[in-house]
């Protein structure tokens, strides 16, 4: 039976519908609205994360806990955001993630204000949902995208964290302002920000995300799922040569995100520490965090352009030297030279970029619909631990031999991108 408007006249079919760009368009516009605003949350806890763990515990080889935390509360985050959004769709999973974000937010307020790190470490955990909604969004910016343009869609969706990602490190010093006047402590104040920007991003996607982008793009694909009787692809011998393809790129998309997960969150956590120990105020880090953000989402819009054109496993190759680079130069800049140290956050970010976007369409290329959800969800819990792990060992890594030999490591790290994207362009020929 068709369903119907509320006027009495049928309503186009799911396929019809899902090919219609105004659609997508709209979907998009949703998406960047939300990402706007919780690119803001984002990267006002990242500033100042390291900084309050320091001052409330004293200690250096600690202000990686901060990161870690909240980037494992992000993988169980992912778990959760992912099964909703496989049984009811994006927006429920979106919505929630984003509230669950200002909730935690608010914990890590109530932690400041008391001085109690054991609130404090679990509202970071709690915070991170945001981290993982943050990054969930794009697979959402993908669903309903044609294969030869869904490097593109997901790149829009990332590119609109740049403007709140820009706009909340720098508005650490106004936050703590602002604080202090209500008698918090400073570094508490970007928390502030974060916790009203995750919760209006949550009610943009809650009442705004209408068709849903996954179940839309489920029940279009519905009619042409089943495979005639004779179909060779019903053929045991190359069903398991389908499913082994799918499962190696699976694993390489997974591996090219994990690693510049891993290099990104370690030298980021620990440039703020690194400056702060040099004599650098708040409003120095906060502007080369911001520098930083910027480059993580900005050039998504020609990333996803390059991966469409040249293919994901050229990108992700350009990930990983980028990354090296970025190793290197912060590695050897001087700590009281914000310019250089600037420059090599970019370039950090730069090559997640190129990592994340390569590594998604590798992915979302390689996984069917029904199973979609909750593979990226899998993936993403994947990253999310990878970033866990290096958070928490930055600050050892800092305390036991320096800043430059974590930025040296990190950039030496994602060299091991370029093997296995090699392998996989060979055997892509063969």
């Amino acid at each position: 039976m068709k369903s119907e408007t509320s006027a009495g006249v049928a309503a186009p079919p799911p396929a019809e519908l899902a090919a219609d760009p105004a659609v997508q368009r709209h979907i998009l516009g949703v998406l960047v609205t939300s990402q706007i605003l919780s690119g803001a949350g984002l990267a006002a806890g990242i500033t100042v994360g390291a900084l309050l763990a320091q001052d409330m515990l004293g200690s250096t080889g600690l202000a990686g806990l901060p990161s870690a935390l909240f980037t494992a509360g992000s993988a169980l985050a992912a778990i959760v955001v992912s099964r909703i959004s496989a049984a009811r769709g994006r927006r429920p999973g979106l919505a929630v993630g984003y509230a669950t974000g200002a909730v935690g937010s608010v914990g890590v307020i109530a932690a400041a204000a008391l001085d109690s790190p054991v609130l404090l470490f679990l509202a970071l955990f709690v915070y991170g949902a945001g981290t993982a909604t943050n990054l969930q969004a794009r697979y959402a910016g993908a669903d309903l995208a044609a294969p030869g343009h869904r490097a593109r869609a997901i790149s829009t969706v990332l590119v609109a964290t740049t403007l709140g990602g820009v706009l909340g490190p720098n508005l650490a010093a106004p936050t703590g302002a602002l604080a202090h006047a209500v008698h918090l402590p400073r570094l508490a104040g970007p928390f502030l920000l974060a916790g009203l920007a995750y919760a209006a991003a949550a009610v943009v996607l809650a009442t705004r995300l209408h068709p849903d982008p996954l179940l839309l793009a489920r029940a279009a694909a519905a009619p042409t799922e089943q495979a005639p009787a004779d179909d060779p692809a019903a053929d045991p011998a190359a069903a398991a040569a389908s499913t082994a393809r799918t499962r190696n790129r699976v694993l390489l998309g997974a591996q090219v995100m994990v690693v510049t997960q891993v290099v990104m969150v370690g030298v980021m956590t620990m440039t703020p520490v690194h400056m702060h120990d040099a004599g650098q105020g708040t409003a120095a880090s906060g502007l080369v965090i911001a520098l930083h953000v910027a480059a993580m989402y900005l050039p998504s819009p020609l990333t996803g352009r390059l991966v469409d054109r040249h293919g994901p496993l050229a990108v992700g190759a350009a990930a990983g030297l980028t990354l090296l680079a970025a190793g290197l130069l912060a590695a050897a800049a001087p700590a009281h030279s914000v310019p250089l140290l600037a420059l090599a956050l970019v370039l950090l970010g730069l090559g997640w970029n190129f990592g994340l976007v390569s590594g998604t369409a590798i992915l979302t290329d390689a996984v069917p619909l029904a199973t979609r959800a909750k593979t990226q969800g899998g993936v993403d819990v994947a990253i999310a631990i990878a970033g866990a792990t290096g958070g928490l060992a930055s600050g050892a890594v800092v305390d036991l031999a320096g800043y430059p030999v974590l930025a040296l490591g990190g950039g030496l790290l994602a060299l091991l991108l370029l093997p296995a994207l090699a392998t996989a362009a060979a055997r892509g020929r063969r």
